[in-house]
Formats: structure tokens, C-alpha cells, sequence
């Protein structure tokens, strides 16, 4: 089975083009996942067809489990349709179909020079940016979902869809310490925890699995914690569910992002700041959040069956 190694600000990938839907893929992301026995990474993705977009996309985490959403996914998946030539050139929007909806990529390419002579004999450079390197993929993460009903999340101070403020400040306590949190959906459930001090001195790898693992939670939840340096950047970790600590979370920065703006500590466009890199998050307040970051190719190999 061929495979590319891909990944997004740290965030690492195994990803298979294929059209097997009867393989047991849980299985085999448990084996390929591996980082001492198999080849490592974060999670296993799948190009398939799609009956509704341009493609589809499945994401299996480490332990088994399939993902409803993957942020940095999604641009390491469209990066390689896009190196692949699975697309016209120039195409300047990709729809793939998820387990939490179709998600929409757009894509910017920066500026390619031809030169041409002109009766002069001076050179004229002409931009064709449909014909540019590709410079930026920004992935459209759908609208953050907020409500107990939604996330999920099991509480009593409300059960209604549209009831935001109730998703803010829910306070935990776990092992002596209690922790405000805020419940996002942003296609998969996020807790985030904004922290005054320094990501790097949190307990993550102590109290992120115990956090996961809340009877809160009926189908787990990915745990961030984070620190508003500025109205323009955040800084970050995550403990991601059936994965454990990465260094990236495409959809963790767009929950951060989210509660942030909320809270009033950021505007509309901001900087999450993540041990493997930067990720750029946009969201009006109203509709859908937009992520921003690289994608990249580690190494190509075969999986022997």
C-alpha cells in the first residue's frame, strides 16, 4: 500500500489515496500510527471519492478511533491533490466531503514571472497568478457549534443549542486543581483552558488525559490549554482525544480562537502559536472559522500488507 508522510506545523500524517471502503482501517491506523513499530504519526488520513464534493476525507487517530474533523488534515489532504495534479491548475477552491460536512479550501498562489521581449528589446514581466506557486492553503472549518446538546458535553446549566455564554467558565476540578473551561464544537468537541502563566510550565501530560476521560464528556474531548499573549497571538498546547499531546491541532486553534474573541481578549484575526508552528485563524463572530498554516511533504514509502 503506498502512502505520503505529510505534515502541518508539526502535526504529522499518514496519507493513502484509495477507494477501499471494506479494509479495516481502525487496524491498520492502530499498526501504521505506530512510532516505535509502524511508521508514526498522528493519525491516518484517507483520500476517497465523494458523491457530494470533490473528494472525501476520513481521519483515524492512533488508537482506532475516527476523527469527525482534522484542520491540518485538510491542508496536508489538499496540498497533495493539488502536487498530484487530482485538480485543474489553477483551481482556486476545493470542496471535500467529512464526517462533520463538507469543508471548503481556498487556495492562493503567489505571482509567476513569464518575460517577454517588447520592440525595445526590454525584457516585460508579465504576473500569471493562476499559473503562481501555491502559497497558502486556508481551509474553511465550518461555524462553531456551542450548546451541551452539540458539543457533546453532559451538564445542567443548559441544553440549549444556541446558548453561548453558558458554554463559557465551566469550572472542573481535578486533582486539587480547578479549571474554568470553555466548550466548543468546531466539528469535534474542544475544552479549552486560558492559563496566565506560560504554556510550557502546564501539567498537560498529568491532567490532559484525566481531562479526556471526564464523564462530562460521552464521546471524549479534545483538551486545550492556552495564553493571550496579545489582541494577535495566543500560544498554546493540546492534548488531542485518542492521539495524546502533538504538536498541532487545526481545530483546537480554532476553538481557542473562538473562545478567545468571546472572552474579549483577541480580535477577529489571531496567531495560535503551537509547539510545532503558527497557525492563522479567522472567524467574523458570526459564520465559519478559517485556518491558515503549512503542509508539507515528510517522505513517500509502501506499507507492506
Amino acid at each position: 500500500m503506498n502512502f505520503i508522510k505529510m505534515q502541518g506545523a508539526g502535526n504529522d500524517f499518514i496519507l493513502v489515496e484509495t477507494s477501499d471502503g471494506d479494509r479495516d482501517w481502525p487496524q491498520t491506523a492502530v499498526a501504521i500510527c505506530d512510532r516505535h513499530f509502524g511508521i508514526g504519526a498522528d493519525g491516518l488520513l484517507l483520500l476517497l471519492p465523494s458523491d457530494v464534493a470533490d473528494f472525501r476525507m476520513r481521519v483515524f487517530n492512533p488508537d482506532g478511533s475516527e476523527a469527525e474533523a482534522c484542520g491540518n488534515g485538510l491542508r496536508c489532504l489538499i496540498k497533495y491533490v493539488v502536487d498530484r495534479e487530482l485538480v485543474n491548475t489553477g483551481v482556486n477552491e476545493i470542496s471535500v466531503e467529512t464526517m462533520s460536512g463538507v469543508r471548503k479550501a481556498r487556495l492562493h498562489y503567489g505571482a509567476k514571472f513569464e518575460q517577454q521581449n517588447t520592440k525595445g528589446g526590454e525584457v516585460d514581466k508579465q504576473p500569471h497568478k493562476a499559473e503562481g506557486k501555491l502559497t497558502k492553503i486556508q481551509v474553511g472549518m465550518g461555524k462553531p457549534k456551542f450548546g451541551a446538546k452539540n458539543i457533546p458535553v453532559v451538564i445542567e446549566r443548559s441544553q440549549n443549542l444556541v446558548d453561548i455564554k453558558s458554554m463559557l467558565s465551566y469550572p472542573v476540578t481535578i486533582e486539587g486543581r480547578e479549571l474554568l473551561l470553555d466548550f466548543i464544537s468546531i466539528g469535534n468537541p474542544h475544552a479549552v483552558y486560558f492559563w496566565q502563566q506560560p504554556v510550557s510550565n502546564f501539567p498537560l501530560s498529568q491532567l490532559g488525559p484525566k481531562v479526556e476521560q471526564l464523564a462530562l464528556f460521552p464521546n471524549g474531548i479534545n483538551f486545550e490549554v492556552a495564553r493571550v499573549v496579545s489582541r494577535q497571538q495566543i500560544e498554546v498546547r493540546v492534548w488531542e482525544r485518542g492521539v495524546g499531546e502533538t504538536l498541532a491541532c487545526g481545530s483546537g486553534a480554532c476553538a481557542i480562537a473562538v473562545a478567545a474573541q468571546l472572552r474579549g481578549y483577541t480580535s477577529s484575526r489571531v496567531g495560535v502559536k503551537l509547539p510545532g508552528g503558527m497557525l492563522d485563524v479567522e472567524w467574523d463572530g458570526v459564520g465559519e472559522v478559517f485556518l491558515s498554516g503549512p503542509a508539507e511533504v515528510v517522505f513517500t514509502g509502501e506499507w507492506p500488507d
